[in-house]
C-alpha cells in the first residue's frame, strides 16, 4: 500500500517534491498503526519521530528539515527560515517558504491539508484548513504570505488533500446559522442530513471556493474521504463516533528542491 498520495497539478512542476501520507509505512500499532505523525496523540513519542523521519526521507530531505506548527485552527501563517525542533513548533495553521531542502508540512486527521507551489517564484505552502481555518481566512493569508515572498497567486496552484467529505459531514442548526450570519451562500455549502435541523456540510468544496475566489490560478481536489477509507486513513469523526480513546494523524508535505 502506498504510503504517499502526489497530485498531477503539482507532479508536473519541476524543482517541487510533495505528498499527503495515508496511515501506512510506518512503525506505531493498535489505533496508531502504523504512520501515525502525531505529536500530540497518546501514542509513543519515539515511534511518532520515527514516522515523521520515514515522511521527511520520502520527502527528499534530512530527518531535521521538516518543520510543522502548533495547528490551532487559526488564520495564522509562518515563514519558514530554517528547521526547528518539534517541540519548538510555532502555534498556526499554515508555513510557506522560499527555501530549498526545506519541508513544510501539516496535520490532519479530517480537516483539509492543502499544499501550494508556485513553481516560478520557488515558494510553496502547506495550510491545514478545518472548518474554522477556512471560515476565518487561513487560505487567503496562505496566499498573500506567499505573495509577500515573491509568489503570484495567479500562478499558484493549490490542491486540496484527502479530508471528510459532505457525506460523513454533519453539522448542527447552530453551525449553519454561523455561516449564514456571515452572508455566506448556505444553500451552495448545506444539504438536508435526513435529521431534523442538521445537515452535510461540503467542507472541500467551500475550500475550493475559498481558493478560486482568492484568485488562485489552478485549484484541485484529491476527492479522498478519510471517514470512509479506513484503509489508508485516519479520522477524527470515525474515532469519536466509535468512543476509541484517540486517533492518529497524518502529515502532508511539500519541498523545493535545491537547484
Amino acid at each position: 500500500m502506498s504510503t504517499m498520495i502526489t497530485a498531477p497539478a503539482l507532479a508536473d512542476l519541476p524543482g517541487i517534491r510533495h505528498g499527503w501520507f495515508t496511515r501506512a509505512g510506518g512503525v506505531s500499532e493498535g489505533i496508531y498503526g502504523s504512520l501515525n505523525t502525531g505529536l500530540g496523540s497518546a501514542d509513543d513519542r519515539d515511534r511518532v519521530l520515527e514516522n515523521r523521519g520515514r515522511i521527511a526521507e520520502a520527502l527528499g530531505v534530512g530527518r531535521d528539515a521538516l518543520v510543522t506548527c502548533h495547528q490551532v485552527h487559526s488564520p495564522d501563517v509562518v515563514h519558514a527560515t530554517a528547521p526547528w525542533a518539534p517541540e519548538d513548533n510555532p502555534k498556526a495553521d499554515a508555513l510557506v517558504t522560499d527555501r530549498p531542502g526545506l519541508a513544510i508540512a501539516v496535520s490532519s486527521a479530517d480537516c483539509g491539508p492543502v499544499l501550494f507551489a508556485d513553481a516560478d517564484a520557488r515558494v510553496v505552502g502547506a495550510a491545514h484548513s478545518g472548518w474554522k481555518g477556512a471560515f476565518g481566512g487561513v487560505l487567503e493569508a496562505t496566499v498573500d504570505a506567499m505573495e509577500r515572498l515573491g509568489a503570484e497567486r495567479g500562478r499558484i496552484r493549490a490542491v486540496v488533500g484527502p479530508m471528510i467529505s459532505a457525506a460523513a459531514y454533519e453539522v448542527g442548526p447552530e453551525f449553519v446559522g454561523r455561516f449564514a450570519a456571515a452572508g455566506e451562500e448556505v444553500e451552495r455549502w448545506f444539504r438536508p442530513s435526513g435529521r431534523d435541523g442538521h445537515a452535510l456540510f461540503d467542507l472541500p468544496a467551500y475550500i475550493a471556493f475559498r481558493l478560486a475566489r482568492a484568485g488562485v490560478g489552478t485549484v484541485a481536489d484529491l476527492g479522498l474521504c478519510t471517514y470512509s477509507d479506513e484503509a489508508r486513513f485516519f479520522s477524527y469523526r470515525r474515532t469519536t463516533h466509535r468512543g476509541e480513546p484517540d486517533y492518529g494523524r497524518h502529515l502532508s508535505g511539500i519541498v523545493l528542491e535545491p537547484t
